[in-house]
């Protein structure tokens, strides 16, 4: 196995595990950390998927190590660390703390480069850009847990960490792979670099230059030129095409969404418009006990067979922040997630194998109490997004979608990819 892959989201390590199987590798993504035994003679890449964004820096580092160390016991020739492509983090973390815990045990220096020009990120003199716009006048200024509000990454990731923290620009980017190396080997200063890119072009460059690391940490974007740079070394004999479509397990479809980033607004609103049924969740009732499993549960049981239903949390951040303010921010969302988890947990008993699941906070907890293991990684549905299907028992399709990713007719296309 050449790459071991760290992801502090659900989503977040499919969207890596995605990139990885479009360029080729044969990849595999495990909810938590793998068995020691597990068999990797086939496997080029594992995506451990972790829940460690917003969690306290120490337990995101202790996770993080841990994942690391299963990783090297099962072959693991160099390490990637994945977090959003908004760079979501505080100033306490959690990005810094974990990239310089990997680093202490890799050694060297590395990069950290969050652009995925496809989604709309981009980076330029060290300044990270959503859709044109600077991250910190984006729609994450807002974000209920990890606001946004200094776009300049350098800044960003040096309140987070002692290590120093340098800038490769763009004029060293577009120059290619040999400037790109030679920039790198001659900066002894500094130990994590920002890395700035605005195409896909560059995220290859990147690849092609600086894939011998023993640790990358970025976006799904930055995996892009990895496997051609690992078969130009000879670390892997051929690349391996990807799925166009995926075959699945007859039954019904379902639609649950917890993020309220602006893109899953979009799409809640189109699904409704579309006439697909539709309930939205208030945490208020939540915590009163109002609105339940049992009652949601009856509720799906109501809906006609022929179409996806849609339960939603999504909501403007102001009316968020209202609902915080009433629960707390941690608490506002762990009751939103625990009762959607409740929910799926339900689902594959009464009929439904086909689900899409909008938030990595959400999709964490549909996956851990649906007790899905380990996914093998179909087609993209858009960037960033693909459908996968569990690997053991319950045998369902899910497409785990962060919540910044997808068109608004993502909730209503996705399903054509599945046969």
């Amino acid at each position: 196995m050449i790459l071991g892959c760290i992801a502090d989201d659900l989503t977040g390590a499919t969207d890596l595990a995605l990139m990885l199987t479009r360029e080729g590798l044969r990849t595999v993504q495990s909810t938590g950390l793998p068995p020691d035994d597990l068999d990797t003679s086939s496997i080029d890449a594992l995506v451990i998927a972790l829940k460690s964004r917003t969690i306290p820096a120490a337990d995101a580092v202790q996770q993080s190590l841990e994942a690391a160390a299963a990783l090297q016991r099962l072959g693991a020739q160099r390490l990637f660390f994945k977090y959003c492509s908004t760079f979501d983090s505080t100033d306490k973390g959690n990005i810094g703390p974990v990239a310089e815990a990997l680093l202490a045990i890799t050694g060297g220096v590395t990069i950290a480069c969050p652009v995925f020009p496809q989604a709309g990120r981009t980076l330029f003199s060290g300044n990270l850009f959503v859709n044109g716009i600077p991250l910190s006048e984006s729609p994450m200024k807002d974000h209920p847990l990890t606001p946004m509000r200094d776009s300049n990454l350098v800044r960003v990731l040096q309140r987070q960490t002692k290590l120093k923290i340098g800038l490769l620009g763009y004029a060293i980017v577009d120059q290619g792979p040999d400037a790109l190396r030679k920039a790198l080997e001659a900066d002894s200063e500094h130990r994590i670099f920002i890395v700035d890119a605005v195409k896909d072009e560059h995220l290859r460059t990147i690849g092609a230059a600086l894939s011998d690391l023993p640790l990358i940490t970025g976006g799904s974007g930055v995996a892009m030129g990895l496997p051609a740079a690992y078969r130009a070394a000879g670390l892997i004999k051929e690349l391996t095409p990807a799925p166009k479509q995926m075959a699945a397990p007859q039954g019904r479809r379902a639609i649950l969404a917890g993020s309220c980033s602006a893109a899953t607004r979009g799409q809640v609103k189109a699904a409704i418009a579309a006439g697909l049924p539709n309930v939205r969740l208030d945490p208020l009732e939540i915590a009163d006990g109002v609105q339940n499993p049992q009652a949601l549960l009856q509720w799906v049981e109501r809906q006609p067979a022929d179409k996806p239903f849609l339960i939603y949390s999504s909501d403007e951040p102001e009316a968020v922040q209202r609902v915080q303010e009433r629960l707390g921010r941690d608490k506002a969302g762990i009751i939103v997630e625990h009762l959607l988890g409740a929910v799926a947990a339900a689902l594959p008993a009464r009929g439904f194998t086909r689900m899409i699941v909008a938030g990595g906070e959400t999709s964490g907890a549909v996956v851990q109490a649906l007790g899905v293991k380990a996914l093998t990684i179909g087609p993209e549905i858009d960037p960033g997004v693909p459908w996968t299907r569990s690997t053991s028992k319950p045998d369902v399709a899910l497409a785990l979608k962060s919540g910044n990713f997808g068109a608004e007719d993502f909730f209503l296309k996705a399903w054509d990819r599945l046969s």
